[in-house]
């Protein structure tokens, strides 16, 4: 009779005294005549809250959450949601969202996939749990250059091809080999090769063209052992500019944390500065004819607007110029929201992750920035995190 038909038999029971109401559903499936097939364990944990989960430590309650460790243990929280029609949300780090006062009235997977593995010659694949900055660390001990100047960046390895997440003159799209995920449409497993994500500046396939369809679960990178760091952006240039040898890779990545640091986009614990989501608008690229009168508006040459070439007839614009020049300056607070004192692109929560600014404080605030530089600039400014809807 094969493995067709399967009966499905749930277990479930409360524990009390965990703060929220926790389950554990067991699920087991059978294969006709009577043959266990499989034998999977949720926790599935109720109203779980979402805020200590980021960056920002903004918003309410998960109505349900679960990890998942295990290809396997994604696709039964999946299935388990489907089942109930309940939307799903899987989430990394935490550190390139921000979650609604209302909570998420679904299902949050937290991935937590972990493992690295070495293929040699430069070649990695990592886990979509595994934290980012460590795997940047295992790849400068190991010699392996392209992705040094991406230390310090908060979130998980899964998160980075969504995001095509970039620092200092690098993106992980230009060292991404392929990409494994669960496809919600197809209802399989794929393995999407580099040209397949549609990498480009901050989006990709993922986020973009079909955002929700793939739950990312491991990416193969390929680094160039050996490899010189890139040297590129100003700080680092200044930074070694009177070394006597040529920095190493695990150098770099020091300094690039130094930068971060200093620029309150380190995670500290303690440091308000860093309640953030990172950069919260992009770099906008926009038509080169718009330069001459971005400068007339500051009465100034258009040589002196920071920008640089964006492609096509087209600039790209440096958002925390902008900002600060529409009235938007480090340290500025508004409220329980502000600007970090060290990087003007950085909104933080004045409150922490224990509480103080809420979503709707975040939303208000950027509103206020958004119709201020496009006003002065006639610039439509893009945020960079997610909003869990």
């Amino acid at each position: 009779m094969g493995g067709e038909a399967k009966e499905r038999i749930p277990f479930r029971f409360g524990v009390p005294g965990f703060g929220p109401r926790v389950y554990f559903e067991r699920v087991l499936h059978f294969s006709l005549p009577a043959t266990l097939e499989r034998v999977k364990a949720l926790l599935i944990q109720e109203n779980v809250p979402l805020a200590p989960l980021t960056t920002f430590g903004v918003g309410g309650a998960a109505r349900w959450f679960v990890e998942a460790d295990s290809e396997a243990a994604l696709l039964e929280a999946l299935t388990w949601a489907g089942e109930r029609d309940l939307r799903s949300f899987v989430l990394g780090g935490g550190s390139n969202l921000l979650v609604p006062d209302e909570g998420f009235g679904g299902l949050v997977i937290r991935m937590a996939l972990r493992g690295v593995e070495d293929r040699g010659e430069g070649v990695f694949a990592v886990a979509a749990g595994e934290v980012w900055d460590e795997f940047v660390q295992h790849a400068v001990k190991s010699n392996c250059a392209g992705i040094e100047c991406m230390a310090g960046i908060p979130g998980s390895v899964g998160g980075t091809p969504v995001q095509n997440v970039g620092a200092y003159g690098q993106e992980v799209g230009h060292t991404i080999v392929e990409v494994r995920a669960f496809d919600r449409v197809a209802g399989e497993m794929v393995t999407l090769e580099h040209d397949a994500c549609a990498f480009r500046y901050r989006e990709s396939r993922f986020n973009t063209d079909e955002p929700g369809r793939f739950v990312v679960t491991g990416v193969v990178f390929g680094l160039k052992p050996g490899g010189a760091p890139n040297l590129g952006y100003a700080d680092l240039k200044k930074r070694f500019a009177e070394a006597a040898q040529a920095p190493s890779l695990v150098e770099v990545a020091a300094a690039v944390r130094e930068i971060r640091r200093s620029k309150g986009m380190l995670l500290v614990a303690g440091d308000p500065d860093t309640h953030s989501a990172g950069s919260f608008f992009k770099n906008p690229i926009v038509d080169a004819g718009l330069l001459e009168s971005i400068a007339r508006a500051e009465g100034i040459s258009p040589d002196l607007v920071p920008h640089w070439p964006g492609g096509e007839g087209r600039i790209k614009l440096a958002a925390a110029w902008l900002l600060e020049h529409a009235g938007f300056v480090k340290g500025f607070a508004d409220g329980p929201v502000g600007i970090s004192s060290r990087h003007t692109l950085a909104l933080i929560n004045l409150g922490g992750t224990r509480g103080g600014a809420t979503f709707a404080d975040v939303e208000r605030f950027e509103g206020r920035i958004r119709a201020a530089v496009q006003e002065k600039f006639g610039v439509v400014l893009v945020r960079e995190p997610v909003v869990l809807r």
